[in-house]
């Protein structure tokens, strides 16, 4: 059964790893990978990635994106959602702290800022603007 607008921007909202897809061109299938991101619902979702990484040329080129995240327990349950990118901008510390803080906690947490701090390099922060959405919440079978 398909979610309402309210149980999937709050699904969106929980901290799920997404799998981000976007066109890799011609003769191949999407780039998808797991990623963090971060929304709150009615907003925008939006990922950090490298500056002139894969996933950043390849998304500036296509100017759409999809994220899809799901769960299994205590049913199984995903929430997909596409649309074109609203903007991209450089990341920065303050940004990064708050998709770390999404996920880590504690020591993990400042020990992954230390870690991106010296070895990720320039990252930016990229926007979709959320127009269409997949969701479905199967029950418990």
């Amino acid at each position: 059964m398909a979610l309402s607008r309210e149980e999937r921007e709050q699904f969106l909202a929980e901290p799920h790893v997404a799998a981000l897809s976007v066109n890799a061109g011609a003769g191949r299938g999407p780039l998808t990978v797991p990623i963090w991101y971060q929304y709150r619902p009615g907003g925008e979702p939006w990922v950090l990635t490298g500056a002139g990484s894969r996933k950043h040329r390849l998304i500036e080129a296509a100017g759409h994106f999809s994220l899809m995240v799901e769960r299994v327990e205590p049913t199984t349950r995903y929430v997909a959602v596409d649309g074109p990118v609203s903007r991209i901008e450089p990341g920065t510390d303050e940004l990064m702290e708050e998709v770390t803080r999404r996920y880590l906690s504690g020591d993990a947490a400042e020990q992954y800022l230390a870690f991106a701090k010296e070895n990720l390099g320039e990252h930016v922060a990229i926007h979709l603007t959320p127009e269409h959405w997949l969701s479905a919440d199967m029950g418990s079978f």
